[in-house]
């Protein structure tokens, strides 16, 4: 695996170095020495599958605050998706900025590690998308967080599309700094 920093501390783009034959390829999506190497969470909790039918399906922005703030890693499994992180801590240099990255299955060798304190949504590009998440964190529904995913504050670019939302992230508050 091939780890690359992007520019919110702590956040990664790991590339994956599938070894090919005739039969098809193999890859290593996680090694405990490697995330350690790296100073990243590397003790996942829970594992999750955000299966959604409609391209544009928008989910996010979510976070859990302390004490159960969670790391992820994500991939995409089938379709692709526009992956959103932005950046909520305050004692951060990159406070209130975002990342975006394309993840998608023609193309399997990305996964995003998305460290705490960090929001996440992301935005299918095709249907029936698939997207595998571990996290370090156990779900903690009093903890859950979110925010309004066109928020004036940030400005995300989101890919045009007819948005398809939860009625609960479709009335998510705006963040307070």
């Amino acid at each position: 695996m091939i780890f690359r920093e992007i520019h919110l501390k702590g956040a990664f783009i790991i590339e994956l170095e599938p070894a090919v034959d005739e039969r098809g390829s193999f890859a290593r999506t996680y090694c405990e020495e490697q995330f350690a190497r790296h100073g990243l969470k590397s003790h996942f909790v829970q594992c999750n599958i955000s299966y959604n039918r409609n391209k544009g399906t928008l989910r996010g922005l979510h976070y859990q605050v302390a004490p159960f703030a969670e790391a992820k890693l994500v991939i995409c499994l089938t379709g692709s998706i526009h992956d959103v992180i932005v950046d909520l801590r305050p004692d951060s240099p990159t406070y209130c900025q975002w990342f975006a990255v394309g993840l998608n299955a023609r193309d399997p060798r990305s996964m995003l590690y998305i460290a705490e304190n960090l929001a996440h949504g992301f935005q299918t590009l095709d249907d029936n998308t698939e997207v595998f998440y571990q996290m370090s964190q156990f779900y903690h529904p009093e903890a859950a967080r979110g925010f309004r995913w066109n928020d004036p504050a940030f400005n995300i670019y989101w890919p045009a599309a007819e948005r398809i939302l939860a009625e609960k992230d479709a009335h998510l508050p705006d963040f307070v700094r």
